[in-house]
């Protein structure tokens, strides 16, 4: 049997049933949400590329506080005073309230009362509210005074323990020169690592085959197949 691979990445707990992978690609901002209970005014904007990692960040801290998490598409037709009590909100995908006048709006009441109540508010975003393109200028100049921390796409270290863990989740084991050859083609986010392993572990199926080096060699070299 190939030997598994073993990286020195500590693993974090994620609503209880997932591993978070602290790498140096996203170890700052695991720190700023450690150090919630310094950021100023109680509020942070985590800024990261679709499959960055963003959301399962959000998650852990969201479950670590007993947080509120709330899609920023359901904003407008939220019962904003309700959302103002919860002790830790999250607010997912931010940047959809740009240039929707009542979600606008209805952030910034919502940003208001936690500010009033000394409340802890996390916005999750691909881009910094400098790039939101947000209408209402009141809003505009507080959410530019909120900090931000970004999550980079992961590097080497962190996508190699990625897929390891992907694999292992579907009890595949693979060797070094698989993790290998798909760190140099694959896309680098975690949404491509998980769509890369489910694509692989459907070909070893289908064709009565471990997962290799050889058969990733075939997926890969398909057209559009980096982020299959």
């Amino acid at each position: 049997m190939p030997r598994q691979l073993a990286f020195d990445l500590p693993a974090r707990a994620a609503l209880g049933r997932q591993d978070f992978l602290v790498a140096p690609s996203n170890a700052r901002a695991v720190a700023q949400l450690e150090a919630w209970r310094d950021w100023p005014e109680r509020k942070m904007v985590l800024c990261g590329a679709t499959g960055a990692g963003k959301s399962h960040l959000a998650a852990v801290w969201a479950a670590a506080n007993g947080a509120l998490t709330v899609p920023a598409a359901d904003l407008g037709q939220a019962d904003i005073a309700s959302l103002g009590q919860a002790a830790f909100l999250v607010l997912e995908d931010a940047e959809e309230v740009a240039e929707r006048p009542k979600d606008e709006a209805a952030l910034f009441h919502l940003y208001n009362i936690l500010h009033a109540t000394g409340r802890y508010l996390l916005l999750t975003s691909t881009r910094p509210p400098a790039r939101w393109h947000l209408q209402l200028p009141d809003l505009q100049s507080r959410l530019l005074s909120v900090p931000v921390v970004h999550l980079e796409a992961p590097d080497d270290a962190l996508l190699a323990a990625l897929l390891v863990k992907l694999f292992r989740d579907r009890q595949i084991s693979v060797g070094n020169e698989v993790i290998s050859y798909l760190i140099s083609r694959m896309d680098r986010s975690a949404a491509a690592a998980q769509a890369l392993v489910a694509a692989l572990d459907k070909a070893a199926l289908s064709q009565g085959k471990p997962v290799s080096r050889r058969l990733a060699a075939q997926l890969l070299d398909k057209p559009d197949s980096k982020g299959a």
